[in-house]
């Protein structure tokens, strides 16, 4: 099959142990984003199989028509980006391997790891040693501090566990359902949701993005922050009110935001007004993006592509598409 991997920026994939997997097919990989339509068809347009990294392109209407080719889009995790029923009325098959596996310690590591840079103000102090200058202001230690944790999933249950190990006071709130799990567990769950903002030092948020939690986290839970808090984004940035973030660091609470991810990406003007703000930790989404994660991640993306190969398709997201039989 001719395989096309898309927005591979660092030619990262072809290093590591996992490629070697795509050994019997033709395969092709994209250093760079293209998103406009023409060029990104001409691109594609020889292509059986498509490998997403991850939501770095959408695939659309517009493209699923202009490639006749395509047989099927092989990824790994959540696909909003995905015209599922586009795909399946011209016939393309979408598999996507989720479940358990897909919990990402890089993503978790990450998290934590922003809540330091935010406590003990790395960024500026860092920054200060390379002016020439010397310290640039006193940080917080996070021993015996609260953790506000927002989405009682895998992924905040190991940012949970980095967070007792430093010390921390871990608090939740998520749905009715999973606050429920959570007491059964033996875990805190906060009083009500008013409470978990205002008395957490960290809110870290660990949902996925869809339409009943798009815009879950409001001006008045920002409001309700101290104003030395930090609240640190690896997650969506779609989970947070539009506008809201920008105009509560504005008026002081949360103090600190510490971000992985953006509304539109890749965000390439330094201006951007959250990019910018003195009280953004910013990073370009980087979360997932590690050898390990990256090699177990397309490790189950080249077996969807063997597997369809050789008529037996696994991870099958629309079984109305059949595979034609060889």
């Amino acid at each position: 099959m001719k395989v096309h991997i898309l927005d591979d920026y660092f030619d990262t994939l072809r290093h590591l142990p996992s490629f070697k997997k795509l050994a019997d097919h033709d395969v092709t990989v994209w250093n760079d984003h293209e998103n406009h339509i023409d060029r990104l068809a001409d691109r594609l347009a020889d292509a059986d199989a498509v490998a997403l990294f991850r939501e770095r392109t959408e695939v659309g209407a517009e493209l699923i028509k202009r490639l006749p080719k395509l047989k099927l889009v092989s990824q790994r995790g959540v696909y909003p980006h995905v015209n599922v029923p586009k795909l399946t009325e011209a016939g393309v098959m979408l598999c996507s391997a989720r479940g358990k596996s897909w919990v990402s310690t890089a993503a978790a590591e990450l998290a934590f790891g922003l809540i330091l840079v935010a406590a003990r103000q790395l960024d500026s102090q860092i920054a200060s040693a390379r002016a020439g200058n010397w310290q640039a202001g006193i940080g917080r230690s996070l021993y015996g501090r609260k953790i506000g944790i927002y989405g009682y999933g895998e992924l905040g249950r190991m940012v949970a566990g980095y967070a007792k190990a430093f010390g921390m006071d871990v608090i939740w709130w998520a749905s009715e359902r999973s606050r429920e799990r959570a007491l059964n567990d033996g875990e805190t769950v906060a009083k009500n949701r008013d409470a978990f903002f205002s008395d957490t030092d960290v809110v870290s948020l660990h949902l996925r993005l869809v339409e009943a939690t798009r815009g879950i986290i409001t001006a008045n839970d920002l409001g309700r922050m101290k104003p030395n808090s930090i609240l640190v984004n690896t997650s969506r940035a779609g989970l947070v009110e539009p506008g809201a973030l920008r105009s509560a660091l504005d008026k002081g609470r949360p103090g600190v935001a510490a971000l992985d991810v953006f509304e539109k990406e890749p965000v390439w003007d330094p201006k951007n007004s959250l990019i910018s703000h003195p009280r953004v930790i910013p990073t370009p989404h980087i979360g997932f993006v590690t050898e390990d994660e990256l090699d177990r991640q397309f490790s189950d993306i080249y077996d969807q592509i063997n597997a369809y190969a050789e008529g037996k398709p696994i991870n099958i997201i629309n079984p109305e598409v059949q595979r034609p039989q060889s």
